[in-house]
């Protein structure tokens, strides 16, 4: 059967849309007016989603909630938690499910024909039939509840969600991007929090909660979305059949509102918390908004992206320059938000001062109406349009599949017009129209428009205040002391046996015959064999350049690894600035702007990384790395290499001014990592104590770093020259023919142009000055740190080394990772605890870790650490349950990959000296795993947490109530 013959279905649409290289179709479903879009291809990442129009009606985040809570079970599959038994048992490729500020989605996707579809019923069961409705306890868990133990207990607050979003408003850039949207659209669904205010949150009732699925849950108010190679008729009978045709059409007023044109521009002022040594002064964000236009504009919607990367974010960006120049803030950051029925456009000064304001306005608007009046560049102008050509052809959206994004791009015009499903994906036209436009003022004439004389607009202030999170939680404290008072001895009674009751239902596990209602697939449903690597040497002069032979669509993916192990210690933090220096200087023949321009109109671009390849045979030695990735056409390889050649050796890194701009951005950047990668950091940290290739790492890229940054922003005046003499020595060091390693990904036909470039960058570098190299020495030392912020909650990181008590790495680990992150630490931590998510990892040379991400608790969460030792010694499941983690462990394991990141897994073996026979017996290690090779890892556990190295960043009251843990208790910003 075809899409054309279904009856269930009207088929509005059916297009061929080359550029995606698939048959587009757009349907509606004929009983209930469900949307449908399909992008028939031959990806065998298959990609479903079931979204719905959801505006927010208050700052309760009951939408967020809802799509948390519709995913703890439902009427075919009655197990508690459905979505981690996916997460631990299917081939997904991405399972997950997400709340925007007007729709909630659900996607998945897995290359597994069978699974797949297992996926999709499941999803499609959840959202339609959850088990909200008879277990109030769901609503409790991952909304709000109240904590009593006993009736004489201080009264509390809990709840996933509450939590995250105790952690999302504990960013002052969560707090800013929710003022911008609330300031510009106070009329509309925008102006609500449709995350969750932590004030607001405990004001949602479970019948509101219910009715908001009535509401809005429904096939009227869905849209389905269908990518990749699949039976796409068969899939859609399928969801009649079972599922919409039992449903009669309903009118849902869901529409999200059109706010009306402000006359003049709106101010607004915010507080957001900072700690007690944290300084008031250069800490304020300014932020000049704009609403331009509508999302369903197809040209707009283009060019603004381009305009925003012209005016803001390329490297020499005359309006970021500007500010810069007048002193406003020590970071500019900017965005266009195209992804709200009508657009975003913010200039942020980060590290600014609220006195400033007026300069702030001023200066944006005296540079927008001097390039307005005497025109834009236009190399920079077609830079900027090639920058986003460049990757829309090369559709590399790393870890993410491709289906997934494309359906996520199709809701920026869907969601608003029921037609309008491809108005984004097809993007070639306009971009041939936008190339036509850059001698002609079409980009003045935007600028006009939107920016200058476009009164819709606002300005926001986010101002720094001491002790905010303190004061809010004494507030919060004396706020449920005077309810507990408010209540009857009876009344309390109820809280501290529900308190009871919820943790019992907590750890009360599913009913077998539930979980097996659950559809997975079979052992021998999975890939026995492990995907090769792809490593061919060759030698370009006196460098191992390897070729890894793959299909790119004519792009050339070239990595240049310095091995840096000769770099002294006293320039390894060195090492993590030089990445932020190079590319961001002028050079000899080129302006930093001008540099950038030349990139972006020949190639895909140049980016720089520090990092440490572990070296398998021998865990305490590694090869630390500077790297530098270039991506061009086969035929623009030439250029490639003569703008890294350029960049390396005439980079002109003593420019003071240029220098301080780079430094006070890094740290800017930095900080603002802390707020959404705490759990990276705290993780790191924590084995930096014990492992000299992690100290690297946070000497170059974690806490160590951020404060060598501090300091050096801190005492510029007096400390700059020295920095430059030392990144100048830095670059002598590193950029010398012995240390090049040359990795290339691209067919065969492109390697002789390839390995003549790299002879001649080889010949460019700086000769080997005949000096004895001086090797590194890191020695690991022993901190155990708590790391204080004005945040709400904390990252809790437990790290350790099993291989230092002699046990060697198996594929069981990686077994062992998923059955912690979906079971013991899930059930635990999250579920039970309130975080918002736990992890935990084993590498091959015998490091490991557990950490907790927005995590309301500290002493708690370490004890659950310390516990999962006798939890692995006394690991007892079914078969069944035992070949579902062995599913999920190899779904993690078979990741699709696209050329270029083959291309790195293949180096990065070679490297380590991974072969593809130690692959493949970790992966029979993994097919073969069962309870007795679980309990076997107990003492790697116990290994690990024997060396009692802990970190945690977090809420400076909490981390002073529980300093005993701690050898060190300091701030983590200065």
């Amino acid at each position: 059967m075809t899409v054309e013959a279904l009856q269930a279905y009207e088929l509005v649409e059916k297009r061929e849309i080359a550029e995606l290289n698939s048959t587009g179709y757009y349907l509606k479903h004929k009983k209930t007016g469900a949307k449908v879009c399909l992008l028939s291809n031959d990806d065998v990442n298959k990609v479903f989603y079931i979204g719905f129009r959801t505006p927010a009606p208050d700052d309760t985040g009951v939408a967020h909630i809802l799509e948390h809570s519709v995913l703890c079970g439902s009427r075919e599959f009655p197990v508690k938690d459905p979505f981690v038994e996916l997460a631990k048992g299917s081939l997904n490729t991405f399972l997950n499910a997400m709340t925007y500020p007007d729709k909630t989605v659900y996607p998945i996707a897995s290359c597994n024909d069978k699974d797949f579809q297992n996926l999709i019923h499941v999803y499609m069961d959840a959202v339609f039939y959850p088990n909200i409705y008879q277990k109030e306890e769901i609503f409790r868990q991952e909304g709000w509840h109240y904590e009593m133990e006993t009736p004489e207990s201080e009264l509390t607050l809990n709840g996933v969600v509450y939590n995250e979003m105790k952690g999302a408003f504990s960013s002052p850039e969560g707090v800013l991007e929710r003022e911008i949207l609330n300031s510009l659209y106070p009329d509309t669904t925008y102006a609500n929090e449709s995350g969750g205010d932590p004030e607001y949150i405990p004001n949602l009732t479970y019948e509101q909660f219910l009715d908001f699925h009535r509401r809005y849950y429904h096939p009227s108010n869905s849209y389905i979305f269908l990518y990749g190679d699949c039976n796409m008729a068969e899939k859609l009978q399928w969801l009649d059949e079972k599922y919409l045709s039992h449903y009669d059409y309903q009118a849902i007023d869901s529409e999200v509102e059109t706010q009306s044109p402000f006359t003049e521009m709106r101010e607004i002022v915010k507080n957001y918390s900072i700690s007690a040594e944290e300084s008031e002064e250069d800490n304020t964000y300014l932020s000049y908004n704009k609403s331009v236009g509508d999302t369903l504009d197809a040209k707009l919607y283009l060019a603004m992206q381009v305009l925003e990367y012209v005016l803001l974010s390329a490297p020499g960006a005359p309006l970021k320059q500007a500010l810069l120049d007048a002193g406003i803030g020590h970071d500019i950051m900017s965005s266009y938000d195209n992804g709200v029925k009508q657009p975003i456009f913010s200039i942020i000064a980060k590290n600014a001062n609220e006195s400033q304001k007026e300069k702030f306005v001023r200066t944006i608007e005296d540079t927008l109406r001097k390039l307005a009046d005497e025109g834009l560049d236009e190399k920079a102008l077609r830079a900027g349009i090639n920058y986003f050509e460049f990757r829309y052809r090369e559709a590399d959206f790393g870890n993410y599949p491709a289906g997934l994004m494309y359906g996520l791009q199709a809701f920026d015009s869907w969601l608003y017009r029921d037609d309008s499903a491809f108005l984004h994906l097809e993007a070639l036209d306009t971009f041939a129209f936008l190339k036509a436009q850059v001698t002609e003022g079409y980009f003045e004439g935007l600028i006009r428009t939107y920016l200058l004389q476009n009164t819709h607009g606002s300005l926001v202030t986010i101002r720094p205040e001491k002790g905010l999170t303190a004061r809010q939680e004494e507030e919060l404290k004396e706020k449920l002391a005077s309810y507990k008072e408010s209540l009857s001895p009876e009344e309390r009674q109820q809280i501290a046996d529900f308190t009871k009751h919820l943790k019992a239902y907590q750890s009360e596990p599913s009913p077998q015959e539930d979980l097996e209602k659950i559809p997975m697939l079979r052992r021998e449903d999975i890939e026995k064999k492990a995907q090769p690597f792809q490593n061919e040497e060759y030698r370009a002069g006196e460098a191992v350049v390897l070729h890894h032979d793959l299909f790119t669509n004519g792009i050339g993916y070239v990595d240049l690894v310095f091995r840096a192990g000769s770099v002294p210690v006293e320039l390894i933090p060195y090492l993590g600035l030089l990445k932020s220096v190079l590319g961001q200087m002028d050079t000899e023949h080129y302006s930093y702007g001008e540099f950038s321009n030349e990139l972006n109109l020949h190639t895909g671009g140049i980016s720089c990384s520090v990092g440490t390849y572990d070296q398998v045979k021998n865990p305490k030695e590694y090869v630390p790395v500077f790297e530098v990735r270039g991506k061009a056409l086969y035929e623009e390889q030439k250029t490639a290499f003569a703008m890294i050649r350029e960049m390396l050796m005439t980079s002109r890194i003593a420019d003071k001014k240029r220098l301080r701009e780079i430094v006070a951005e890094t740290k800017s950047r930095m900080q603002m990592a802390f707020q959404t990668s705490g759990h990276s950091m705290a993780a790191l940290r924590a084995m930096s104590y014990f492992s000299s290739s992690a100290a690297f790492s946070d000497m170059t890229g974690g806490v160590d770093f951020y404060h060598f940054m501090e300091e050096l922003d801190g005492h510029f005046e007096e400390g700059w020259e020295e920095a430059a003499k030392k990144l100048t020595e830095l670059t002598r060091q590193l950029f010398r023919p012995e240390n090049l390693i040359v990795s290339y990904t691209g067919e065969k036909k492109s390697l002789e142009g390839l390995l003549k470039e790299a002879e001649g960058l080889q010949k460019a570098l700086y000769p080997d000055t005949g000096a004895p190299q001086v090797l590194r020495s890191l020695v690991p030392e022993h901190k155990n740190e708590g790391l204080k912020t004005s945040a709400q909650i904390q990252y809790v990181a437990r790290a350790g080394s099993f291989r230092e008590a002699g046990l060697p790495y198996t594929g069981a680990l990686k077994v062992l990772r998923i059955i912690m992150s979906y079971d013991y630490l899930w059930n635990n931590v999250r579920v039970k605890g309130g975080a918002y998510g736990c992890m935990n990892n084993y590498t091959r040379t015998g490091s490991g870790y557990m950490v907790s991400y927005r995590d309301p608790n500290l002493e708690k969460t370490n004890e659950i650490f310390e516990e999962s030792v006798d939890y692995t010694k006394h690991f007892t499941v079914s078969e069944r349950d035992m070949t579902k983690y062995i599913i999920g462990t190899i779904s993690s394991m078979d990741t699709p990959l696209n050329p270029n990141a083959k291309g790195m897994r293949s180096l990065s073996a070679w490297m380590t000296g991974v072969t593809g026979e130690q692959v493949q017996r970790e992966r029979d290690q993994v097919l073969g795993c069962g309870c007795e090779e679980i309990r076997t890892l107990a003492p790697y556990l116990q290994a690990m947490l024997d060396g009692h190295h802990i970190c945690v960043i977090g809420n400076e009251k909490k981390l002073e109530e529980q300093k005993t843990l701690f050898d060190v208790t300091e701030s983590l910003f200065h």
